[in-house]
Protein backbone atom coordinates (compact mmCIF):
# COMPACT_ATOMS: atom_id res chain seq x y z
CA UNK A 1 0.00 0.00 0.00
CA UNK A 2 3.09 2.75 0.14
CA UNK A 3 4.77 1.48 -2.61
CA UNK A 4 3.89 3.83 -5.86
CA UNK A 5 5.78 1.77 -7.94
CA UNK A 6 3.94 -1.04 -9.73
CA UNK A 7 6.94 -2.66 -10.68
CA UNK A 8 8.27 -2.93 -7.27
CA UNK A 9 5.34 -4.12 -5.66
CA UNK A 10 5.39 -7.57 -8.22
CA UNK A 11 8.77 -7.58 -7.30
CA UNK A 12 8.60 -7.69 -3.87
CA UNK A 13 5.47 -10.14 -4.12
CA UNK A 14 7.53 -12.57 -6.47
CA UNK A 15 10.57 -12.55 -4.10
CA UNK A 16 7.97 -13.16 -0.75
CA UNK A 17 6.72 -15.84 -2.67
CA UNK A 18 9.61 -17.75 -3.05
CA UNK A 19 10.70 -17.29 0.44
CA UNK A 20 8.14 -18.91 1.84
CA UNK A 21 7.23 -21.57 -0.71
CA UNK A 22 11.05 -22.45 -0.44
CA UNK A 23 10.88 -22.18 -4.21
CA UNK A 24 14.81 -21.62 -6.02
CA UNK A 25 13.19 -19.52 -8.77
CA UNK A 26 10.53 -17.23 -8.88
CA UNK A 27 9.00 -15.62 -12.25
CA UNK A 28 5.56 -12.98 -12.31
CA UNK A 29 4.06 -12.72 -15.65
CA UNK A 30 1.26 -9.50 -16.59
CA UNK A 31 -1.17 -10.25 -19.25
CA UNK A 32 -1.67 -8.00 -21.75
CA UNK A 33 -4.33 -6.16 -22.36
CA UNK A 34 -5.71 -8.52 -25.14
CA UNK A 35 -5.62 -11.59 -22.57
CA UNK A 36 -3.09 -13.78 -25.34
CA UNK A 37 0.16 -12.79 -24.54
CA UNK A 38 2.63 -11.40 -21.57
CA UNK A 39 3.32 -7.68 -21.67
CA UNK A 40 5.58 -7.66 -18.63
CA UNK A 41 8.01 -10.50 -17.45
CA UNK A 42 9.50 -10.38 -13.95
CA UNK A 43 12.03 -13.04 -12.33
CA UNK A 44 13.98 -14.11 -9.04
CA UNK A 45 16.88 -15.98 -8.51
CA UNK A 46 18.53 -15.75 -12.14
CA UNK A 47 21.32 -13.40 -12.62
CA UNK A 48 22.23 -11.01 -14.63
CA UNK A 49 24.78 -13.29 -16.35
CA UNK A 50 22.20 -15.98 -16.90
CA UNK A 51 19.32 -13.64 -18.23
CA UNK A 52 21.67 -12.11 -20.70
CA UNK A 53 22.68 -16.40 -21.65
CA UNK A 54 19.20 -16.79 -21.95
CA UNK A 55 17.75 -14.36 -24.32
CA UNK A 56 14.37 -13.26 -25.05
CA UNK A 57 12.15 -13.36 -22.08
CA UNK A 58 9.17 -15.29 -22.83
CA UNK A 59 6.12 -14.62 -24.43
CA UNK A 60 3.43 -17.48 -22.75
CA UNK A 61 3.81 -20.37 -24.97
CA UNK A 62 4.57 -23.91 -23.76
CA UNK A 63 2.91 -24.68 -19.90
CA UNK A 64 3.23 -20.81 -19.60
CA UNK A 65 0.42 -20.08 -22.39
CA UNK A 66 -1.65 -23.17 -20.81
CA UNK A 67 -2.09 -20.65 -17.60
CA UNK A 68 -3.03 -18.11 -19.61
CA UNK A 69 -5.87 -20.09 -21.21
CA UNK A 70 -7.02 -21.65 -17.67
CA UNK A 71 -6.69 -19.48 -14.74
CA UNK A 72 -6.17 -22.25 -12.77
CA UNK A 73 -3.63 -23.49 -9.64
CA UNK A 74 -0.97 -26.09 -11.51
CA UNK A 75 1.11 -28.20 -9.61
CA UNK A 76 3.91 -29.96 -11.48
CA UNK A 77 6.65 -32.83 -10.23
CA UNK A 78 8.56 -32.41 -13.41
CA UNK A 79 7.99 -29.84 -15.80
CA UNK A 80 9.27 -31.73 -18.79
CA UNK A 81 6.70 -34.65 -18.19
CA UNK A 82 3.95 -32.28 -18.68
CA UNK A 83 2.98 -32.73 -23.07
CA UNK A 84 2.15 -28.92 -23.01
CA UNK A 85 5.65 -28.32 -22.04
CA UNK A 86 7.84 -26.95 -25.12
CA UNK A 87 11.01 -27.37 -23.28
CA UNK A 88 13.75 -24.38 -22.40
CA UNK A 89 15.94 -22.16 -24.35
CA UNK A 90 19.53 -22.79 -24.49
CA UNK A 91 21.51 -21.80 -21.02
CA UNK A 92 18.03 -22.20 -19.07
CA UNK A 93 19.21 -23.30 -15.37
CA UNK A 94 17.29 -26.72 -15.06
CA UNK A 95 14.39 -26.67 -13.24
CA UNK A 96 12.08 -29.67 -12.11
CA UNK A 97 9.26 -28.67 -9.33
CA UNK A 98 6.87 -26.27 -10.67
CA UNK A 99 4.10 -24.21 -9.22
CA UNK A 100 1.44 -21.88 -11.50
CA UNK A 101 -0.88 -19.64 -9.24
CA UNK A 102 -3.46 -17.58 -11.18
CA UNK A 103 -3.13 -13.86 -10.42
CA UNK A 104 -6.85 -13.45 -10.31
CA UNK A 105 -9.07 -10.05 -9.22
CA UNK A 106 -13.14 -10.41 -9.62
CA UNK A 107 -12.69 -13.20 -11.99
CA UNK A 108 -10.56 -11.28 -14.25
CA UNK A 109 -7.14 -12.81 -14.90
CA UNK A 110 -4.04 -10.33 -15.05
CA UNK A 111 -0.96 -12.50 -15.02
CA UNK A 112 0.30 -15.81 -13.17
CA UNK A 113 2.92 -16.54 -10.39
CA UNK A 114 5.18 -19.04 -11.26
CA UNK A 115 7.79 -20.99 -9.16
CA UNK A 116 10.28 -24.01 -9.43
CA UNK A 117 12.68 -26.10 -7.83
CA UNK A 118 10.99 -26.40 -4.24
CA UNK A 119 13.76 -26.76 -2.03
CA UNK A 120 13.72 -30.52 0.60
CA UNK A 121 10.72 -31.58 -1.27
CA UNK A 122 9.38 -32.93 -4.94
CA UNK A 123 6.65 -31.26 -5.43
CA UNK A 124 4.96 -28.07 -4.22
CA UNK A 125 2.21 -28.33 -1.27
CA UNK A 126 -1.29 -27.34 -1.41
CA UNK A 127 -0.23 -24.70 1.80
CA UNK A 128 2.08 -23.07 -1.01
CA UNK A 129 -1.05 -22.82 -2.87
CA UNK A 130 -2.89 -21.08 -0.52
CA UNK A 131 0.16 -18.87 0.48
CA UNK A 132 1.15 -18.04 -2.84
CA UNK A 133 -2.68 -17.17 -4.02
CA UNK A 134 -2.73 -14.74 -1.15
CA UNK A 135 0.31 -12.95 -2.77
CA UNK A 136 -0.67 -13.06 -6.16
CA UNK A 137 -4.49 -11.41 -5.16
CA UNK A 138 -2.23 -8.70 -3.84
CA UNK A 139 -0.47 -8.57 -6.88
CA UNK A 140 -3.75 -8.56 -8.67
CA UNK A 141 -4.98 -5.11 -6.92
CA UNK A 142 -2.12 -4.02 -7.56
CA UNK A 143 -2.19 -4.20 -10.99
CA UNK A 144 -5.82 -3.42 -11.37
CA UNK A 145 -4.69 -0.06 -9.72
CA UNK A 146 -2.32 0.50 -12.13
CA UNK A 147 -4.01 0.15 -14.91
CA UNK A 148 -7.04 2.24 -13.60
CA UNK A 149 -5.06 4.90 -13.03
CA UNK A 150 -3.09 4.64 -16.30
CA UNK A 151 -6.50 4.60 -18.00
CA UNK A 152 -7.26 7.81 -15.61
CA UNK A 153 -4.51 9.40 -16.77
CA UNK A 154 -5.10 8.54 -20.47
CA UNK A 155 -8.59 9.69 -20.32
CA UNK A 156 -7.75 12.93 -18.96
CA UNK A 157 -5.28 13.31 -21.50
CA UNK A 158 -7.55 13.00 -24.13
CA UNK A 159 -10.37 15.12 -22.75
CA UNK A 160 -7.83 18.33 -22.55
CA UNK A 161 -6.84 17.65 -26.29
CA UNK A 162 -10.36 17.27 -27.49
CA UNK A 163 -11.22 20.27 -25.23
CA UNK A 164 -8.42 22.12 -26.61
CA UNK A 165 -9.13 21.14 -30.19
CA UNK A 166 -12.50 22.49 -29.34
CA UNK A 167 -11.99 25.06 -28.12
CA UNK A 168 -9.59 26.09 -31.66
CA UNK A 169 -11.89 25.55 -33.44
CA UNK A 170 -14.47 28.08 -32.15
CA UNK A 171 -11.46 30.81 -32.01
CA UNK A 172 -9.18 29.66 -34.83
CA UNK A 173 -9.75 30.11 -38.58
CA UNK A 174 -6.69 28.69 -40.20
CA UNK A 175 -7.31 25.30 -41.71
CA UNK A 176 -3.77 24.55 -41.43
CA UNK A 177 -2.66 25.59 -37.84
CA UNK A 178 -6.27 23.54 -36.74
CA UNK A 179 -5.16 20.42 -38.62
CA UNK A 180 -1.80 21.56 -37.36
CA UNK A 181 -3.09 21.16 -33.70
CA UNK A 182 -5.17 17.67 -34.37
CA UNK A 183 -2.50 15.92 -35.83
CA UNK A 184 -0.02 16.81 -33.09
CA UNK A 185 -2.15 15.92 -30.40
CA UNK A 186 -3.66 12.87 -31.81
CA UNK A 187 0.17 11.66 -32.35
CA UNK A 188 0.80 12.45 -28.57
CA UNK A 189 -2.03 10.50 -27.61
CA UNK A 190 -1.20 7.51 -29.55
CA UNK A 191 2.35 7.46 -28.88
CA UNK A 192 3.05 7.04 -32.61
CA UNK A 193 5.41 7.71 -35.28
CA UNK A 194 3.26 10.03 -37.13
CA UNK A 195 -0.24 11.52 -37.53
CA UNK A 196 -1.27 12.86 -41.41
CA UNK A 197 -4.05 14.72 -42.65
CA UNK A 198 -4.93 14.53 -46.82
CA UNK A 199 -7.48 16.41 -48.62
CA UNK A 200 -8.60 15.36 -52.10
CA UNK A 201 -7.18 17.79 -55.32
CA UNK A 202 -10.54 17.01 -57.60
CA UNK A 203 -10.94 13.51 -58.37
CA UNK A 204 -7.49 12.52 -59.30
CA UNK A 205 -5.59 12.29 -56.20
CA UNK A 206 -4.96 12.74 -52.22
CA UNK A 207 -3.00 15.37 -50.68
CA UNK A 208 -1.07 15.15 -47.56
CA UNK A 209 -1.56 18.77 -46.57
CA UNK A 210 -0.88 18.35 -42.65
CA UNK A 211 1.58 16.01 -40.67
CA UNK A 212 3.49 15.65 -37.30
CA UNK A 213 6.16 13.73 -36.49
CA UNK A 214 8.95 11.59 -37.79
CA UNK A 215 9.16 12.12 -41.74
CA UNK A 216 6.08 14.82 -41.77
CA UNK A 217 8.47 17.17 -43.67
CA UNK A 218 8.92 14.40 -46.54
CA UNK A 219 5.43 13.18 -46.48
CA UNK A 220 3.81 17.19 -46.71
CA UNK A 221 2.85 17.62 -49.74
CA UNK A 222 3.11 14.62 -51.57
CA UNK A 223 0.19 12.92 -53.24
CA UNK A 224 -1.23 9.70 -53.64
CA UNK A 225 -3.69 8.35 -56.19
CA UNK A 226 -7.09 8.74 -55.54
CA UNK A 227 -7.80 5.62 -56.90
CA UNK A 228 -4.95 2.88 -56.37
CA UNK A 229 -3.65 3.85 -53.30
CA UNK A 230 -5.02 3.38 -49.38
CA UNK A 231 -6.08 6.71 -48.69
CA UNK A 232 -8.14 6.63 -52.05
CA UNK A 233 -9.67 3.70 -51.40
CA UNK A 234 -10.48 4.63 -47.70
CA UNK A 235 -12.15 7.98 -49.33
CA UNK A 236 -14.23 5.74 -51.71
CA UNK A 237 -15.09 3.49 -49.12
CA UNK A 238 -16.22 5.95 -45.79
CA UNK A 239 -14.98 3.72 -43.00
CA UNK A 240 -12.00 3.57 -41.09
CA UNK A 241 -9.68 0.77 -41.05
CA UNK A 242 -6.42 -0.42 -39.79
CA UNK A 243 -3.67 -3.17 -40.82
CA UNK A 244 -0.96 -4.60 -38.54
CA UNK A 245 1.13 -5.02 -41.31
CA UNK A 246 1.67 -3.07 -44.59
CA UNK A 247 3.05 -6.66 -46.34
CA UNK A 248 -0.80 -7.32 -45.94
CA UNK A 249 -2.53 -4.83 -47.64
CA UNK A 250 -1.93 -4.26 -51.10
CA UNK A 251 -3.57 -1.27 -51.32
CA UNK A 252 -0.85 0.89 -49.13
CA UNK A 253 1.09 2.88 -51.43
CA UNK A 254 4.51 1.44 -52.09
CA UNK A 255 6.39 4.86 -52.09
CA UNK A 256 4.79 6.26 -49.11
CA UNK A 257 5.66 2.82 -47.07
CA UNK A 258 8.96 2.98 -48.18
CA UNK A 259 9.34 7.22 -47.03
CA UNK A 260 7.98 6.34 -43.20
CA UNK A 261 9.41 2.78 -42.78
CA UNK A 262 5.60 2.17 -41.68
CA UNK A 263 4.91 -1.49 -40.08
CA UNK A 264 1.22 -0.56 -38.72
CA UNK A 265 -1.13 2.04 -39.70
CA UNK A 266 -4.48 3.18 -39.64
CA UNK A 267 -6.92 5.03 -41.29
CA UNK A 268 -9.74 7.07 -40.77
CA UNK A 269 -12.27 8.89 -43.62
CA UNK A 270 -13.28 12.89 -42.94
CA UNK A 271 -16.81 12.74 -43.08
CA UNK A 272 -19.08 15.90 -43.26
CA UNK A 273 -22.82 15.05 -44.17
CA UNK A 274 -22.24 11.56 -45.56
CA UNK A 275 -19.05 13.03 -48.04
CA UNK A 276 -15.84 11.82 -46.92
CA UNK A 277 -13.77 14.90 -47.46
CA UNK A 278 -10.27 14.05 -46.21
CA UNK A 279 -8.53 11.05 -44.66
CA UNK A 280 -6.27 10.87 -41.31
CA UNK A 281 -3.53 8.33 -40.94
CA UNK A 282 -1.91 7.46 -38.17
CA UNK A 283 1.77 4.91 -38.45
CA UNK A 284 3.19 2.75 -35.93
CA UNK A 285 3.22 2.86 -32.27
CA UNK A 286 6.53 3.48 -30.38
CA UNK A 287 8.13 1.90 -27.87
CA UNK A 288 7.95 -1.46 -28.90
CA UNK A 289 4.84 -3.36 -30.93
CA UNK A 290 3.79 -0.86 -33.65
CA UNK A 291 -0.12 -2.31 -33.97
CA UNK A 292 -2.86 -0.09 -33.24
CA UNK A 293 -5.98 -1.25 -30.63
CA UNK A 294 -9.00 -0.65 -31.10
CA UNK A 295 -9.30 2.05 -28.44
CA UNK A 296 -6.66 4.03 -30.87
CA UNK A 297 -9.22 3.21 -33.81
CA UNK A 298 -11.76 5.00 -31.86
CA UNK A 299 -9.72 8.00 -30.55
CA UNK A 300 -8.43 8.64 -33.83
CA UNK A 301 -11.95 8.45 -35.33
CA UNK A 302 -12.98 11.14 -32.37
CA UNK A 303 -10.03 12.91 -34.29
CA UNK A 304 -10.94 12.68 -37.53
CA UNK A 305 -14.26 14.34 -36.73
CA UNK A 306 -12.87 17.47 -35.58
CA UNK A 307 -10.89 17.97 -38.24
CA UNK A 308 -13.51 17.32 -40.69
CA UNK A 309 -15.71 20.09 -38.50
CA UNK A 310 -12.33 22.47 -39.37
CA UNK A 311 -12.83 21.92 -42.79
CA UNK A 312 -16.07 22.63 -42.94
CA UNK A 313 -15.47 26.02 -41.09
CA UNK A 314 -12.61 26.84 -43.17
CA UNK A 315 -14.74 26.53 -46.04
CA UNK A 316 -17.61 28.19 -45.05
CA UNK A 317 -15.55 31.37 -44.08
CA UNK A 318 -14.31 31.39 -47.46
CA UNK A 319 -17.60 31.10 -49.08
CA UNK A 320 -18.09 34.11 -46.71
CA UNK A 321 -15.18 35.94 -47.29
CA UNK A 322 -15.80 35.39 -51.11
CA UNK A 323 -19.58 36.65 -51.31
CA UNK A 324 -18.65 40.01 -49.12
CA UNK A 325 -15.77 40.70 -51.27
CA UNK A 326 -17.99 40.25 -54.80
CA UNK A 327 -20.67 42.55 -53.05
CA UNK A 328 -17.95 44.41 -52.21
CA UNK A 329 -16.61 45.00 -55.80
CA UNK A 330 -20.50 45.08 -56.80
CA UNK A 331 -21.01 48.25 -54.82
CA UNK A 332 -18.29 49.94 -55.83
CA UNK A 333 -18.76 49.41 -59.15
CA UNK A 334 -22.55 50.56 -58.96
CA UNK A 335 -21.04 54.05 -57.11
CA UNK A 336 -18.74 54.15 -59.68
CA UNK A 337 -20.80 53.61 -62.93
CA UNK A 338 -23.10 56.48 -61.20
CA UNK A 339 -20.38 58.78 -61.00
CA UNK A 340 -19.41 58.23 -64.36
CA UNK A 341 -22.83 58.36 -65.76
CA UNK A 342 -23.65 61.69 -63.42
CA UNK A 343 -20.70 63.90 -63.64
CA UNK A 344 -17.99 61.72 -66.04
CA UNK A 345 -20.81 60.99 -68.45
CA UNK A 346 -22.70 64.99 -68.69
CA UNK A 347 -19.06 66.45 -68.51
CA UNK A 348 -18.22 64.65 -71.79
CA UNK A 349 -21.76 65.44 -73.30
CA UNK A 350 -21.01 69.41 -72.37
CA UNK A 351 -17.48 69.16 -73.78
CA UNK A 352 -19.24 68.21 -77.09
CA UNK A 353 -21.92 70.99 -76.82
CA UNK A 354 -19.07 73.00 -76.08
CA UNK A 355 -16.81 71.89 -79.47
CA UNK A 356 -20.21 72.68 -81.48
CA UNK A 357 -20.21 76.22 -79.77
CA UNK A 358 -16.53 76.27 -81.05
CA UNK A 359 -17.66 75.45 -84.69
CA UNK A 360 -20.70 77.89 -84.62
CA UNK A 361 -18.77 81.12 -83.43
CA UNK A 362 -19.41 84.04 -85.54
CA UNK A 363 -16.11 85.59 -84.63
CA UNK A 364 -12.83 85.35 -82.86
CA UNK A 365 -13.97 86.73 -80.01
CA UNK A 366 -16.96 84.56 -79.59
CA UNK A 367 -14.60 81.70 -80.29
CA UNK A 368 -12.05 82.67 -78.09
CA UNK A 369 -14.45 83.12 -75.07
CA UNK A 370 -15.66 79.32 -76.01
CA UNK A 371 -12.75 77.96 -76.06
CA UNK A 372 -12.20 78.92 -72.90
CA UNK A 373 -15.33 77.53 -71.06
CA UNK A 374 -14.36 74.00 -72.97
CA UNK A 375 -10.87 74.29 -71.40
CA UNK A 376 -12.59 74.94 -67.78
CA UNK A 377 -15.03 72.01 -68.34
CA UNK A 378 -11.91 69.76 -69.37
CA UNK A 379 -9.92 70.53 -66.61
CA UNK A 380 -12.62 70.08 -64.05
CA UNK A 381 -13.74 66.58 -66.02
CA UNK A 382 -9.65 65.18 -65.87
CA UNK A 383 -10.34 66.62 -61.90
CA UNK A 384 -13.16 64.74 -61.87
CA UNK A 385 -11.49 61.14 -63.68
CA UNK A 386 -8.22 61.72 -61.49
CA UNK A 387 -10.04 61.66 -58.48
CA UNK A 388 -12.01 58.31 -59.62
CA UNK A 389 -8.49 56.68 -60.39
CA UNK A 390 -7.46 57.91 -57.02
CA UNK A 391 -10.26 56.28 -55.07
CA UNK A 392 -9.77 52.77 -56.90
CA UNK A 393 -5.80 53.25 -56.25
CA UNK A 394 -3.37 55.63 -55.35
CA UNK A 395 -0.54 55.61 -57.19
CA UNK A 396 1.49 57.62 -54.30
CA UNK A 397 0.57 54.29 -52.45
CA UNK A 398 2.20 51.78 -54.47
CA UNK A 399 5.18 54.19 -55.13
CA UNK A 400 6.04 55.78 -51.91
CA UNK A 401 4.27 54.33 -49.21
CA UNK A 402 1.44 55.26 -47.02
CA UNK A 403 2.15 58.84 -45.69
CA UNK A 404 3.05 60.18 -49.17
CA UNK A 405 -0.63 59.10 -50.06
CA UNK A 406 -2.15 60.32 -47.00
CA UNK A 407 -0.56 63.71 -47.66
CA UNK A 408 -2.17 63.64 -51.09
CA UNK A 409 -5.63 62.54 -49.59
CA UNK A 410 -6.23 64.92 -46.77
CA UNK A 411 -4.47 67.70 -49.07
CA UNK A 412 -7.03 66.61 -51.84
CA UNK A 413 -9.96 66.54 -49.16
CA UNK A 414 -9.11 69.91 -47.56
CA UNK A 415 -8.95 71.38 -50.88
CA UNK A 416 -12.07 69.99 -52.06
CA UNK A 417 -14.44 70.12 -49.20
CA UNK A 418 -12.97 73.08 -47.55
CA UNK A 419 -12.87 71.11 -44.32
CA UNK A 420 -9.51 71.88 -42.48
CA UNK A 421 -7.61 68.43 -41.89
CA UNK A 422 -4.17 67.99 -40.15
CA UNK A 423 -2.14 64.86 -40.52
CA UNK A 424 0.49 63.82 -38.35
CA UNK A 425 2.78 60.83 -39.23
CA UNK A 426 5.27 58.84 -37.08
CA UNK A 427 6.06 55.76 -38.91
CA UNK A 428 9.89 56.01 -39.77
CA UNK A 429 11.41 55.20 -42.67
CA UNK A 430 10.32 51.61 -42.87
CA UNK A 431 7.74 50.81 -44.76
CA UNK A 432 5.00 48.78 -43.51
CA UNK A 433 3.35 45.57 -45.39
CA UNK A 434 1.64 46.48 -48.33
CA UNK A 435 -1.32 45.01 -46.41
CA UNK A 436 -1.16 47.26 -43.75
CA UNK A 437 -0.96 50.38 -45.57
CA UNK A 438 -3.87 49.85 -47.85
CA UNK A 439 -5.90 48.60 -45.14
CA UNK A 440 -5.01 51.98 -43.16
CA UNK A 441 -5.39 54.16 -46.21
CA UNK A 442 -9.24 52.75 -47.06
CA UNK A 443 -9.69 53.57 -43.32
CA UNK A 444 -8.56 57.06 -43.40
CA UNK A 445 -10.91 57.27 -46.39
CA UNK A 446 -13.84 55.84 -45.43
CA UNK A 447 -13.53 58.07 -42.32
CA UNK A 448 -13.01 61.20 -44.46
CA UNK A 449 -16.33 60.60 -46.47
CA UNK A 450 -18.30 59.85 -43.56
CA UNK A 451 -16.74 63.38 -42.25
CA UNK A 452 -18.35 64.75 -45.80
CA UNK A 453 -21.39 62.78 -45.41
CA UNK A 454 -22.85 62.93 -42.15
CA UNK A 455 -20.53 64.73 -39.87
CA UNK A 456 -21.01 68.63 -40.51
CA UNK A 457 -17.58 69.29 -39.39
CA UNK A 458 -15.09 72.07 -39.45
CA UNK A 459 -12.01 70.28 -38.80
CA UNK A 460 -10.35 66.59 -39.06
CA UNK A 461 -7.14 65.64 -37.26
CA UNK A 462 -5.50 62.12 -38.33
CA UNK A 463 -2.57 60.79 -36.80
CA UNK A 464 -0.51 57.50 -37.76
CA UNK A 465 1.47 55.86 -35.21
CA UNK A 466 3.98 53.39 -34.96
CA UNK A 467 5.62 51.50 -31.95
CA UNK A 468 7.18 48.68 -31.06
CA UNK A 469 4.73 46.12 -32.32
CA UNK A 470 2.32 47.63 -33.59
CA UNK A 471 1.13 50.72 -35.96
CA UNK A 472 -2.30 52.86 -34.56
CA UNK A 473 -4.46 55.93 -36.23
CA UNK A 474 -6.67 58.23 -34.44
CA UNK A 475 -9.03 60.32 -36.57
CA UNK A 476 -10.78 62.94 -34.87
CA UNK A 477 -13.20 65.16 -35.91
CA UNK A 478 -15.29 67.99 -34.46
CA UNK A 479 -18.87 67.33 -35.98
CA UNK A 480 -22.25 66.68 -34.70
CA UNK A 481 -21.22 63.02 -34.08
CA UNK A 482 -23.61 59.85 -33.93
CA UNK A 483 -25.07 57.36 -32.15
CA UNK A 484 -22.55 53.50 -33.36
CA UNK A 485 -25.46 51.36 -34.20
CA UNK A 486 -24.96 48.36 -31.95
CA UNK A 487 -25.31 45.66 -34.76
CA UNK A 488 -21.90 48.04 -35.99
CA UNK A 489 -23.78 47.99 -39.53
CA UNK A 490 -23.68 51.29 -41.29
CA UNK A 491 -21.05 54.76 -42.33
CA UNK A 492 -18.61 52.41 -43.77
CA UNK A 493 -18.16 50.79 -39.91
CA UNK A 494 -18.23 46.88 -41.27
CA UNK A 495 -15.42 47.65 -43.93
CA UNK A 496 -13.60 49.14 -41.44
CA UNK A 497 -13.80 46.08 -38.89
CA UNK A 498 -13.37 43.77 -41.79
CA UNK A 499 -10.50 44.97 -42.59
CA UNK A 500 -8.89 45.36 -39.08
CA UNK A 501 -10.05 41.93 -38.42
CA UNK A 502 -8.03 40.21 -41.38
CA UNK A 503 -5.16 41.78 -39.66
CA UNK A 504 -5.73 40.61 -36.04
CA UNK A 505 -6.09 44.01 -34.97
CA UNK A 506 -8.96 46.02 -32.84
CA UNK A 507 -11.05 49.04 -34.00
CA UNK A 508 -12.59 51.08 -31.34
CA UNK A 509 -15.05 54.28 -32.55
CA UNK A 510 -16.31 57.08 -29.95
CA UNK A 511 -19.23 58.98 -30.47
CA UNK A 512 -22.35 60.75 -29.38
CA UNK A 513 -24.78 63.39 -29.67
CA UNK A 514 -22.45 65.82 -28.24
CA UNK A 515 -20.44 65.86 -30.86
CA UNK A 516 -17.43 64.57 -32.45
CA UNK A 517 -16.37 61.02 -33.20
CA UNK A 518 -13.18 59.60 -32.80
CA UNK A 519 -11.87 56.08 -34.73
CA UNK A 520 -9.02 54.48 -33.12
CA UNK A 521 -7.24 51.78 -35.27
CA UNK A 522 -4.55 49.21 -34.06
CA UNK A 523 -2.63 46.30 -35.76
CA UNK A 524 0.44 44.47 -35.60
CA UNK A 525 3.42 44.45 -37.58
CA UNK A 526 6.49 42.16 -37.48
Amino acid sequence: SSELSLEAVLQRVLETAAELTGAAYAALGVIDPSGKALERFLTHGISAEAHAAIGELPRGRGILGALIADATPLRLERIADDPRSVGFPPNHPPMGSFLGVPILLRGVAYGNLYLTEKAGAEQFTEEDVELVRLLAAQAAVAIENARLYESATRWSSQLESLNEVGDALVSEIDLQRLHALVARRLRELLGCKVVAIGLPVGDRAVRWATADGEGAEQIVGTEASATDSKSGRILERKRSERIDSILDDPEVNVEMARILQMNAALWVPLLLREKAIGVLMAVDKLGGDPRFSDDDLRLAEAFAARASVAVDLSQRVARDSLRRVVAGQELERQRLARELHDETGQALTSILLGLHSVEEAKDAEARKLAVAELRELVTDTLHDVRRLAVELRPKALDDFGLVPALERLTSGFAETTGIAVELEAGLGDERLTPEIETALYRIVQEALTNVVKHARARRVSVVVTRRPGSVSTLIEDDGRGFEPPEDGQGLGVVGMRERVALLDGRLQIESGAQGGTTIAVEVPVG
